[in-house]
């Protein structure tokens, strides 16, 4: 059994499957997760689900039969799922917990465990800490097992259906019947991702219309990475851009990410994303209260806020942070950059399904294109421009370039980008710096992937472009990386 430490990113463990995501590290986590467990009801059982990467189904047996081991309830899905509908499935059932075997967007090679606590949001902090003490134990110790076949003939797993308590669920929260009835035409994209077929069920029966791409199983994603990012959507962007479609709905591959694209095949990015869900939930369903983002999410939300009297508070990177505070003050939305969004009366956590509708709802209600809506909204906040660059290393030097990164930022933080003055800076999470107009970027390396990832929201596109161009060469020189990203 491997003996390098298992640690978690911004959700979850992941690793290059047949190199550090092996079954004896599998059944380390799984045992760490028992333990973590083990002061719970012993009737409490614990969710098991799985994506459509390889071997996604034989990883979750392994997970199954290392809990039925420890004496644990298992409800083990019966095929793939999004990582919200599991955790849905966690709170519908009551379970203590849930296990999800995904990597969620990382490339095909890799694959990971998510661990979703008794409320159905991500991990925080201190449970990831204890998840992390846990399978370090079990790395040392070993894990305890049992065969699939007589865990399931004894009871100790059962197998479950999700889709019919979280279809019941999405019926509450959102107005599918007004969807149905509008007669939209929607292109979704699933990227072969486990969302496949989730729309399309969802908006069944009316007279919106649903066009599938990559619905079927493909664990090579066609040779995409499965971000639903406008490089990764080109035959959805060609199919809208030809006219007689309403909406673009795309979705990574567990689903709990989201990528819009308007009636003309304009890729919405993520901040304008937020911005949307932002309005319709304010503006059209008169919601208010505390907006939750991450730092790396974009101050639309907080021009908004101050329109409707919704504090924005900004948090470190990933749903582990946002869920547990949407928790802890109700917030009516929580957004991060990566195109995660959770809103009040659902999960405190990312569903890519349910933001994907709630835009089709917000054409619905506003009845006018989603472009012009668009449009409105910058009327309302102002001209920002956003991108993204991505920076690839070598996996196995990332760790100390990772250090050089931040040792080299921290003793000698810039005092000027792209000839503009730093007035603010935040270094808790990797390193922002503001500029007088509050245009930002940031470099952070990633949790999850051999990344270092530049961001810059500003007021035009051409000054974006400049902001990341600086803080790329001031952040990599010396480096040596690999291949560069989108942007």
């Amino acid at each position: 059994m491997s003996h390098e430490r298992i640690t978690f990113g911004t959700d979850g463990w992941r690793g290059v499957v047949a190199d550090d995501f092996t079954y004896a590290n599998v059944r380390a986590v799984s045992q760490g997760v028992a333990a973590y467990l083990a002061d719970e009801p012993p009737a409490r059982p614990v969710v098991v689900g799985h994506d459509t990467r390889f071997s996604a189904e034989l990883f979750a047996r392994e997970v199954a039969r290392v809990l039925a081991a420890n004496d644990r309830p298992v409800l083990l899905l019966d095929g793939p799922a999004p990582t919200q509908v599991a955790a849905w499935t966690v709170v519908d059932r009551h379970a203590a917990g849930g296990v999800v075997v995904t990597a969620s967007h990382n490339p095909p090679e890799f694959n990971g465990l998510k661990y979703k606590p008794d409320y159905g949001g991500s991990a925080g902090p201190e449970v990831v800490a204890r998840l992390e003490e846990e399978t370090a134990r079990a790395q040392r110790d070993g894990a305890r097992t049992m065969p699939f076949e007589a865990a399931l003939a004894a009871g100790r797993v059962e197998m479950v259906d999700p889709r019919p308590a979280y279809r019941a669920q999405v019926e509450r929260i959102l107005d599918l019947g007004a969807i149905r009835r509008r007669g939209l035409r929607i292109v979704h994209d699933a990227m072969y991702g486990s969302g496949a077929g989730y729309i399309a069920s969802l908006l069944d029966g009316g007279a919106t219309e649903v066009l599938g791409l990559h619905q079927d199983r493909n664990p090579g994603f066609g040779g995409l990475h499965p971000e639903p990012l406008a490089p990764n959507l080109g035959e959805a962007i060609a199919r809208l851009a030809q006219g007689g479609h309403d909406l673009g709905i795309a979705n990574d591959g567990d689903a709990d990410r989201v990528g819009i694209l308007d009636e003309r095949g304009r890729f919405v990015n993520q901040l304008e994303v937020a911005a949307l869900l932002c309005w319709h939930l304010c503006e059209q369903r008169g919601w208010r209260g505390p907006i939750v983002r991450s730092l790396t999410s974009t101050a639309m939300l907080d021009r908004l806020g101050e329109r409707y009297g919704c504090p924005v508070e900004e948090l470190p990177v990933g749903f582990k942070y946002i869920g547990p505070r949407m928790r802890e003050v109700d917030a009516i939305l929580g957004a991060e950059e990566s195109g995660g969004f959770g809103i009040r009366g659902h999960l405190p956590e990312r569903d890519g399904i349910v933001s994907g509708l709630l835009i089709a709802e917000m054409m619905v209600q506003a009845g006018r294109p989603l472009s012009e809506i668009l449009r409105h909204v910058y009327e309302l906040v102002g001209p920002h421009a956003y991108a993204r660059r991505d920076i690839r290393f070598q996996r196995d030097a990332y760790a100390g370039l990772r250090d050089t990164l931040r040792d080299r930022l921290a003793s000698a933080p810039p005092t000027q980008i792209a000839g503009e003055a730093v007035v603010r800076s935040r270094t808790d999470d990797g390193f922002k710096y503001w500029v007088a107009d509050g245009s930002w970027v940031l470099v952070r390396m990633s949790g999850t992937e051999p990344l270092m990832r530049v961001y810059s929201e500003a007021t035009d596109r051409k000054r974006v472009d400049r902001l990341i161009a600086a803080m790329a060469e001031l952040a990599s020189a010396g480096l040596p990386a690999v291949a560069g990203g989108h942007g």
